[in-house]
């Protein structure tokens, strides 16, 4: 049977609960594979497994259980070997690297920030920060709404602007956010987010990065920001916690 990875640790981590248990219905109870310094959180995997709710909660309750008693390297939801014999060879064969994480992400925990604007409040923006707009918004209003290609002008100037507003603020966000944080990682593009960044947060600093994300509130109004965490440190497991370099130790299929 294939084997579920829900994350690494150290070989020295404290037990989980006994009796714990993971994904599948029912659940399939929660081991720990130890290779020299590191060892694995894992269970049997289910066959068919899809991110059901009721998976991925099982799949963070673990990780929260074992993250209570120290550092871990989460898998995301989905990560699956063919067997123990796989992880216990991907441990061994990136022990150094799953140690410098170890040690670099202890105590540390994830942020994620996306970011979207307010329509009604960015088009405000926008028509206070362009005068060539607002004057080509006048001359149309003073000509009973202008002419087609006047109409299709202001349109085209528009979206430019907020494009532009929108690439200023994904920046801005980032930069604003940055010194609160140990680490930065800029997730990728999604519809209606103008920004997806994560930051790796010292767990006790996380109050003054929650102040920081409200002084960005504050200071842009035409913004709506999402925060999701504290979450455990998934996009820091460089190169990627379901694809460690040279093997492959599971499949991504997707969280949140």
């Amino acid at each position: 049977m294939s084997t579920y990875v829900y994350g690494i640790t150290a070989a020295s981590h404290p037990s989980l609960p006994e009796g714990m248990g993971g994904v599948g219905d029912p659940p399939h109870p929660v081991r720990i594979l130890k290779e020299g310094d590191l060892a694995a959180v894992v269970s049997d995997a289910p066959e068919g497994l899809r991110p059901k709710r009721r998976d991925l909660l099982a799949h963070q309750n673990v990780l929260s259980e074992a993250g209570a008693a120290g550092c871990v390297l989460p898998m995301r939801f989905g990560s699956v070997a063919s067997d123990d014999g796989e992880v216990t060879g991907v441990l061994a064969e990136r022990a150094e690297h799953y140690q410098e994480r170890l040690r670099t992400l202890d105590g540390k925990v994830e942020y994620n920030v996306k970011a979207s604007h307010n329509e009604e409040a960015v088009l405000h923006r926008v028509m206070s920060e362009n005068p060539e707009i607002r004057a080509l918004t006048e001359a149309n209003r003073q000509a009973g709404g202008g002419s087609y290609e006047q109409r299709l002008q202001l349109g085209e100037m528009v979206v430019a602007a907020v494009k532009a507003r929108e690439a200023e603020d994904a920046t801005d966000v980032q930069h604003t956010l940055e010194p609160a944080a140990e680490a930065v990682s800029v997730g990728p593009e999604s519809t209606g987010w103008l920004a997806n960044v994560s930051f790796l947060v010292d767990r006790d600093a996380a109050a003054a990065f929650l102040a920081a994300v409200e002084q960005v509130r504050k200071g842009h109004p035409h913004l709506e920001l999402r925060v999701n965490g504290p979450l455990p440190p998934y996009s820091f497991v460089e190169p990627g916690p379901a694809e460690p370099a040279g093997r492959t130790l599971g499949a991504d299929r997707g969280e949140e």
